[in-house]
């Protein structure tokens, strides 16, 4: 059975067909964009995730690699996050499978039965054809009639994107799918910037616990021999009583340095994963990385910028808001779809191989909207407004980059600079202390002084401490500022990826209000 509705739907489909690439996207405010390849939709998912960039290596610490890599293995933001990009990832086969043909089989069998008086039977009988009738010509109508009929087939269903809404539905979501992908590599990118500076917090709370404890040990000696002097009237009470209120005070440091080291590795824990990593956190090291001097290589701000993972989620929001913008138009436009089925049918099984019993039916709509309340204005509306919100984030996005490079730069300078004179002066703290020593093993001089010598060698190697720990979180800032690496080199990235951002915010921005 061959079934045609409408020669014209034939024309119409044929014409679309030949029509069929264009869009409504050239109408955009937009001009040239980095954009999928529109004839290779499909989605292209490697065989997992891309490994990162190890920028943490730089900080040249054996240990500080071994928890990160163990922190990349088990933390349970980066499993929530790769959770998200699947997730992201279906949705992306979803859309593009809105551009294929819809194709069903199908099996049934249908069973009449019916007395021979009934429907058509009924009406020969009154037009004196009934049973009688037949008689006289020696046929002998049965009492009922039955019939059972067995069909296989597949059913099609397409709509012709004529307009580029499934094209552009479609691209939208490859583009919230790369939006997500880059959203994994903030999170990854967080979790691995957390993760060294936890440890660089527990290597310091560790090397200012041992200060401290020097500290107490000075002060307990000095103490007691001021106790001593005013025992034998030649000391001042006044000097007892500063003694041991600096030395309660270092005493009652302790337990709070201890208590915020317990909080650190607590927290490290966590970033590991638990306690599966125990071991390892009980045995990072109390010396900070020594690489941390090191010079940034100069050009970093131009560079670097594309390959931050925020400014990459933001860009590719933006081009999926694009996408969706033309796919809201073009919903806005007549449809054309096209339905078909063909198989065989046949009342035995026997003849379902049977050329002579196949059938087929082919339909066309050409369906436009008339009046719907204004929803699909509604929905470009919304379209537009969410590509201009999209336009002021990732500009937002690339501005904050650039902005936080730039300070991430000036404070590791700066730092650098403060920790060079404080080395200066621990340097000179530690000569004098080594001099006083040596006064005092020959008699020439006092054990007052080289405590007091000692106290100050501690305090200065303390404060050389602290601002080596600066220096390492001000060298963490920037590589977390530039997204890993010191350079575009560094992660392969195109030159290309760089001038779109230079160059897009303020012109984007402009043209999306000019709209």
């Amino acid at each position: 059975m061959e079934q045609i509705r409408n020669p014209l739907s034939c024309m119409i489909a044929v014409t679309i067909g030949m029509l069929a690439g264009c869009s409504v996207l050239s109408s955009l405010p937009f001009g040239e964009w980095p954009r999928q390849n529109a004839d290779a939709l499909d989605v292209r998912e490697g065989a997992g995730l891309d490994a990162p960039y190890p920028w943490w290596e730089s900080f040249d610490d054996p240990v500080l690699n071994r928890v990160v890599e163990a922190a990349l293995e088990s933390n349970f933001d980066l499993a929530t996050a790769v959770a998200r990009l699947d997730q992201a990832r279906a949705r992306a086969r979803i859309a593009t499978a809105a551009r294929l043909p819809a194709i069903q089989a199908s099996l049934g069998a249908v069973g009449f039965d019916a007395p021979t008086n009934v429907g058509l039977g009924a009406q020969l009988e009154e037009l004196g054809l009934g049973t009688d009738a037949f008689a006289a010509f020696g046929v002998s109508l049965p009492d009922r009639l039955d019939q059972t009929t067995y069909s296989a087939g597949a059913d099609v269903a397409y709509e012709v994107d004529f307009w580029g809404r499934s094209r552009d539905a479609a691209l939208s979501a490859g583009a919230q799918r790369e939006a997500s992908e880059a959203a994994y590599r903030a999170v990854r990118m967080g979790v691995v910037a957390q993760t060294v500076a936890t440890y660089l917090e527990i290597v310091d709370l560790r090397r200012q616990r041992g200060f401290a404890g020097e500290t107490v040990e000075i002060l307990g000696d000095w103490a007691s021999l001021e106790k001593d002097r005013y025992d034998r009237g030649v000391g001042d009470i006044r000097d007892v009583y500063a003694l041991r209120r600096s030395l309660a005070d270092a005493e009652a440091s302790l337990p709070g340095v201890n208590e915020r080291l317990a909080d650190a590795e607590g927290r490290l824990k966590v970033l590991l994963g638990g306690q599966q990593h125990a071991g390892l956190v009980a045995t990072l090291p109390d010396t900070m990385p020594t690489s941390t001097m090191q010079p940034v290589p100069t050009g970093v701000p131009a560079e670097a910028l594309a390959q931050r993972p925020d400014v990459a989620a933001a860009r590719q929001r933006l081009a999926a808001a694009r996408f969706a913008l033309g796919a809201r138009r073009a919903a806005l436009l007549p449809s054309l779809s096209l339905s078909g089925s063909i198989g065989l049918q046949s009342p035995d099984t026997a003849d379902w191989f049977d050329p002579d019993q196949w059938f087929r039916n082919l339909s066309s709509n050409l369906l436009a909207p008339v009046f719907q309340g204004g929803r699909l204005r509604g929905d470009v509306a919304l379209a537009e407004a969410a590509l201009a919100e999209a336009t002021a984030t990732y500009g937002h996005a690339v501005a904050r980059a650039t902005a936080e490079v730039e300070t991430a730069l000036v404070g590791l300078e700066s730092t650098r600079h403060r920790v060079a004179l404080l080395a200066t002066f621990a340097e000179e703290a530690r000569a004098e202390a080594t001099l006083q020593e040596q006064r005092y093993a020959s008699g020439v001089g006092g054990y007052v002084a080289f405590l007091a010598a000692s106290q100050m060698n501690v305090g200065a190697k303390a404060a050389r401490a602290a601002a080596e720990r600066d220096l390492a979180y001000a060298r963490l800032a920037l590589h977390r500022a530039l997204g890993g690496a010191w350079s575009s080199q560094a992660v392969g990235l195109n030159s290309a990826a760089y001038g779109e951002i230079a160059a897009l915010p303020g012109s984007a921005v402009e043209r999306v209000q000019g709209e």
